[in-house]
């Protein structure tokens, strides 16, 4: 990756004035999550351990002015960190086939962690309609970073993922009527980030997105607003483990 990576990942120029003026621009935003024991994912968010918290709305913060619902449940266990993200859609702009290809380029969801906020380095977890991923650890100095890809991904290091669609076919360009993205995060890839893994009333920074590029103009959703870059790590929300 290059540093073409940076700019096009994110379009870090993303009008920082509408932000700044918009009523969610709260630096303080927390989500609370809610314990479970571990369970089977299957991309259709259906398991009952999902019951135990409440759907969060993620904000559209740029692009067309109509909005798709996009939003995410939060769970965590004893061994890792549990993710579901529902996307209104009406196209699968999604042509990748491979793991860590530039999935920021087409429709995907995002999870940004930030375990420890004594070090300048967190993880970013990318998931496409197509259940393709992107998983990596990010330095970041002073807004220079870059991604690097984790070493002896298998076993227990590996992430569980998969995704489902809705009204339509799981393919390249498909019209749908929406999309859904399950995965599982375990601790043992977040190593050596401090602060892992969490225990009750352990608090992590982090951040939720997503990217439809159906339109001419790419549209973007976030959890907790930044004012340009999705890598402004330090305006990153608060996660609060129960």
């Amino acid at each position: 990756m290059t540093s073409k990576y940076h700019c096009s990942l994110h379009k870090i120029a993303v009008f920082g004035l509408l932000l700044l003026a918009s009523p969610a621009m709260s630096q303080d935003s927390i989500l609370h999550i809610q314990p479970t024991e571990d369970f089977e994912i299957n991309g259709e968010g259906n398991h009952s351990a999902w019951s135990k918290t409440e759907w969060i709305k993620l904000s559209l913060q740029h692009g067309p002015s109509e909005e798709l619902l996009t939003q995410a449940k939060v769970l965590y266990s004893e061994t890792g960190i549990y993710f579901l993200m529902q996307c209104e859609d009406e196209i699968l702009t999604a042509t990748l086939t491979e793991d860590f290809a530039d999935l920021y380029n087409e429709d995907v969801v995002e999870v940004f962690l930030w375990t420890d906020e004594a070090q300048s380095l967190y993880f970013e977890y990318e998931l496409s309609p197509l259940n393709y991923e992107l998983p990596i650890i990010i330095p970041n100095r002073e807004g220079t970073f870059f991604g690097w890809q984790p070493w002896h991904y298998e076993g227990k290091r590996r992430t569980r993922h998969a995704t489902s669609v809705q009204g339509g076919d799981k393919e390249s360009m498909a019209e749908v009527s929406g999309w859904t993205a399950e995965f599982f995060i375990p601790y043992a890839l977040l190593k050596p980030l401090g602060n892992v893994p969490p225990q009750s009333g352990t608090r992590w920074r982090g951040n939720l997105y997503r990217i439809d590029y159906d339109l001419d103009e790419p549209r973007y959703w976030q959890w907790q607003p930044t004012s340009g870059s999705f890598h402004e790590f330090q305006k990153f929300g608060t996660f609060v483990f129960e």
